[in-house]
């Protein structure tokens, strides 16, 4: 997607401050954080949003899991936290690829 900000964000396009990447997923520091840990963790494969993932994104959809997992222990999150996905405008997704953030550092207060 050419105006897809995080597709400029994996082609180096623009910067980021990267905390994982493997061949197929990347995560970088949020830069508006809502906590002191605030991580997004997206495919390097364009995929709109968690509505359009596809029987055959399953296994990549696991993995993106796992990595927040390895990513949350790397920043020492084991007191918890938070993994949150947006779809759509109505659920408050601003950028129209699929991502999770993950939350933590804190004690999070509920939001909904």
């Amino acid at each position: 997607m050419n105006d897809c900000i995080f597709c400029k964000i994996i082609n180096n396009e623009i910067p980021s401050e990267k905390v994982f990447e493997s061949e197929e997923i990347i995560a970088f520091k949020d830069i508006n954080p809502q906590a002191p840990v605030h991580i997004l963790v997206i495919p390097k494969r364009h995929i709109d949003g968690a509505d359009t993932l596809e029987k055959e994104d399953a296994e990549l959809a696991g993995r993106l899991i796992l990595a927040v997992a390895r990513i949350a222990e790397q920043f020492h999150l084991g007191g918890g936290y938070r993994i949150v996905t947006n779809i759509g405008k109505d659920g408050g997704q601003t950028v129209r690829h699929l991502h999770f953030h993950l939350l933590g550092g804190e004690i999070l207060k509920d939001s909904f």
